[in-house]
């Protein structure tokens, strides 16, 4: 299970996990006395050679790189309000129970109840600038750093981006040890690394390990444009927006996620790579409100069975359109369900997550030049950049419901192909089904019990948009479609459905020919 929000969280009614006050509670960090520099620039990186081949000695002790880095580095502590639905017993966010008041604090007139959480940040300015998640302060009603000195400042939230999940605070003062991004030398897997932070509300906790892996792409909606480095240090709530450095005590990375069944580190995390976030963070810095390109689609990768299905050579790549937002920057320029954008302003498309990041990247306003492939053939659109919604829904249009209609239907109309009962959406079956005025296409009223389409999950309610890249209007057209593909010797077709949870593209295995 991926944990994006591994910060610390706790009830303010005894259940806060602080980190030890005691004499020896805290690992003893370095006072924050120098004159104001970036901390991280004191080991000298060779003049000659790999930017990240390590120092001599390395990796014998990672003590000097600590010295010098974690003054910067600091537990952040939120408030945040925990909404108490009627019954008392309310859940924590980040822990894995509920809490229940004690008799005779339930009542209508309590309090909002409180929760104080942890997560870890790091000074990138002399004058107080921090660098944290978003998801650590996001929710914060009140925000208190702890530094490595043991002094204790408010800090107040400048902005933060959600999409990428960075946030940067700050707190009044000057002449703070501060260290700065290293966004271009790229660091290579198996190069070591080293996550300084909070884990557990334990403070000044050093890991170290080596960059498993770059370009994660780690799924979900959340962080849409981030292609994030895993790393192997240990990773743990409560290092949630703590600093990843190289060797050089250069900062690589930003802690944000980790995959983990129990909430504890078992080897993967993932960091914000420094590249991304300095950019973000800078921008946040000065005030600026984050803007990103917006198409108005749902697109999925185009898979080695997609690629079969539709006849295309196998070293095709790009990103397939699923669904296009009616009215959107899209569907004004032109560009349809089915069609597959293999490049935009001539930069190659190998992925739907690489569409999304390089629209992303594009300002509100600009021209978009996507280069596709519909039905087949190679064609160019221009499409004109919107801006993407600040509170894009993620949820697939259409109803919760996922049974596709009644349960005993009575008698299906339509003609059975490939197991699949179908007709042309009529006003009937748009009442019948709940199908919106906009679906067109071919309406299952009936699976085979026995098909290959039922052993699929296809259900009653659903409607094929397209098949083999076509739309289809008939039972003729899919029959058409149908025979094209199998005298073309490929197994299987790919149908455009629209389900229940919006349009969602099928390969159905074809049935042998008689």
């Amino acid at each position: 299970m991926l944990k994006r929000k591994e910060f610390i969280l706790g009830a303010a009614a005894g259940l806060t996990l602080a980190a030890a006050a005691t004499a020896g509670g805290f690992m003893s960090w370095p006072g924050a006395h120098a004159e104001p520099q970036a901390v991280n620039r004191i080991t000298p990186v060779p003049a000659n050679g790999d930017a990240f081949t390590p120092p001599p000695g390395a990796p014998s002790s990672f003590a000097t790189i600590f010295e010098q880095v974690a003054p910067a580095v600091v537990q952040i502590d939120v408030t945040v309000k925990v909404d108490q639905p009627q019954g008392g017993a309310f859940q924590i966010p980040g822990l894995p129970f509920q809490f229940v008041p004690p008799q005779g604090q339930r009542g209508q007139d309590d309090e909002p109840r409180t929760a104080q959480g942890a997560g870890s940040g790091f000074f990138i300015s002399q004058d107080g600038y921090i660098v944290t998640n978003n998801h650590v302060v996001a929710d914060a009603t009140e925000i208190k750093v702890k530094m490595s000195d043991g002094r204790e400042l408010p800090a107040r939230l400048i902005g933060r981006d959600p999409a990428t999940d960075l946030a940067v605070i700050k707190v009044d003062g000057d002449n703070f040890k501060y260290v700065s991004f290293e966004e271009t030398a790229q660091p290579r897997v198996g190069d070591w690394v080293i996550a300084i932070g909070n884990p557990f509300g334990l403070g000044g906790t050093a890991t170290a390990g080596i960059v498993s892996a770059k370009a994660r792409d780690i799924g979900g909606n959340e962080n849409p444009y981030t292609d994030f480095l895993q790393i192997d240090a240990a990773i743990n709530r409560g290092n949630s927006g703590g600093p990843t450095f190289d060797i050089y005590g250069r900062v690589i990375g930003v802690n944000s996620a980790i995959l983990s069944p129990s909430g504890g580190s078992v080897g993967i995390g993932f960091a914000i790579p420094a590249e991304t976030a300095k950019s973000i963070t800078e921008r946040l810095m000065r005030g600026e409100s984050i803007e990103r390109g917006y198409l108005g689609v749902q697109i999925g990768n185009l898979t080695n069975e997609y690629r079969e299905s539709l006849g295309l050579p196998a070293s095709t790549k790009g990103a397939y359109v699923v669904e296009v937002t009616p009215d959107g920057p899209a569907a004004r320029g032109g560009l349809q369900v089915g069609d597959v954008v293999v490049s935009l302003n001539g930069r190659a498309i190998e992925s739907s997550s690489e569409l999304t990041r390089a629209v992303g990247s594009a300002k509100p306003g600009d021209t978009l030049r996507l280069e596709l492939l519909r039905e087949g053939r190679r064609q160019t659109i221009n499409v004109r950049s919107g801006s993407r919604p600040a509170n894009l829904e993620t949820a697939s249009a259409g109803s919760d419901d996922e049974s596709g209609g009644p349960t005993n239907p009575g008698t299906a109309a339509g003609e059975v192909v490939e197991g699949l009962t179908v007709a042309p959406v009529n006003a009937a079956l748009r009442s019948r089904f709940g199908l919106p005025a906009d679906v067109q296409g071919l309406v299952v009223t009936a699976v085979g019990q026995q098909s290959r389409a039922a052993r699929l999950g296809f259900q009653p309610g659903m409607v094929v948009i397209q098949a083999n890249g076509r739309s289809v209007g008939s039972a003729a057209d899919l029959k058409g479609a149908v025979e094209a593909v199998k005298s073309a010797g490929r197994p299987g077709i790919l149908l455009l459905m629209r389900t229940p949870r919006g349009n969602s593209p099928v390969v159905l295995p074809l049935q042998d020919k008689n």
